[in-house]
């Protein structure tokens, strides 16, 4: 059987490189691209690997969470070891991506996308992909990716349904455009009320993921101006045109020129977990903690257990758990009140 005719180096990408939009220059220009993916949850896990598997270059991946044993029902880079050991998302989502495709490069990084790094995280990235659980960090990327003129794309998953939307800055509406203000508060339903389908996950990320191919490809310009929106349960399909939705919203982000997000204005300390019964509590400024000692002097406090990316502290006499990263972050499990979980931050790592 004949060899395809493609340069070594690309041979893989073969039946990706038969089609006529894409073909050798169209596979070096994905080759060349780096990709911001925030969130390595079910959406996120998913666009990375497709994304991997179609040889993007550079891939950051960014993620504040460990790997737990509900996530492995749709958070398709994880297994029950990493669950065993306690791995963060961003660690054990490149220790599987780099087993599939050693070509590309990765940079995983432990944190919270926040308005103290997000300009950092995505300044040097051709486009930034939505792997989120909450609007608000979504309306920070959107500051961002206006600020820098950056292309993003926007996903969403809750119980059955889906939706995705391609924005690019000055051509398209943004996701202000699109939901305008979204408080916090019971208004809004979660993964924790409303669930999550696996196959919803799956036809939502690959469109992300088609979105994504495309753009890099070079043809922002000739991406469909509409939010799609799917149910994988009653096999629907409906689409929302977009094209003008940014005049006519007069959009205080992308027409008035506001960051409300970005400027911190609108950012809790606090964030209540998708799904989860946990807290984080994030320090106002940056705070390294160092877990060594941290371990030591909770030993006689309670059950202390600990790897190279975080530390896990269960007080004794309590049902809590606190699992403390070294950028001073702590999820509190155990309590969906943000209250209580500052009250045993307080208590136990400080003000």
């Amino acid at each position: 059987m004949a060899r395809d005719p493609y340069p070594a180096d690309l041979e893989r990408y073969s039946r990706q490189m038969r089609l006529p939009g894409v073909d050798v220059a169209g596979q070096r220009r994905i080759r060349a691209a780096r990709v911001l993916v925030c969130g390595c949850g079910a959406l996120g896990c998913a666009v990375a690997d497709g994304l991997t598997r179609a040889g993007v270059g550079f891939l950051r991946i960014v993620d504040r969470d460990f790997v737990e044993l509900s996530n492995l029902q749709r958070q398709v880079l994880f297994a029950e070891p990493d669950v065993e050991g306690g791995l963060p998302k961003a660690i054990a989502a490149t220790n599987r991506l780099r087993q599939i495709n050693s070509q590309v490069q990765f940079e995983p990084v432990v944190a919270d996308v926040n308005p103290g790094n997000m300009l950092e995280l995505a300044r040097d990235v051709d486009l930034i992909i939505d792997g989120l659980d909450n609007f608000e960090t979504r309306f920070l990327i959107n500051d961002a990716a206006l600020e820098l003129g950056k292309p993003w794309i926007y996903a969403g998953c809750l119980g059955s349904h889906g939706q995705v939307m391609p924005i690019v800055p000055g051509q398209t509406a943004c996701l202000r455009c699109l939901l305008g203000e979204v408080e916090s508060g019971g208004a809004i339903e979660t993964c924790d009320t409303a669930g999550v389908w696996g196959p919803a996950i799956a036809i939502v990320t690959a469109l992300e993921v088609n979105l994504a191919l495309r753009l890099l490809l070079g043809n922002p310009n000739d991406l469909p101006r509409q939010l799609l929106v799917v149910d994988a349960w009653e096999m629907t399909v409906r689409s929302l045109n977009t094209a003008r939705l940014r005049e006519e919203s007069a959009c205080p982000t992308c027409v008035g020129g506001r960051r409300d997000w970005l400027s911190g204005d609108k950012t809790d300390r606090s964030t209540v977990l998708c799904g989860r019964n946990a807290v984080q509590i994030s320090p106002a400024e940056p705070r390294p903690l160092e877990l060594p000692s941290l371990a030591a002097r909770w030993s006689t406090l309670g059950e202390v257990s600990r790897n190279a990316f975080l530390l896990r502290f269960e007080p004794r006499g309590t049902e809590m758990r606190l699992t403390v990263f070294p950028d001073g972050r702590v999820i509190v499990q155990g309590t969906a009140d943000p209250m209580v979980a500052r009250q045993l931050y307080s208590r136990y790592v400080g003000n």
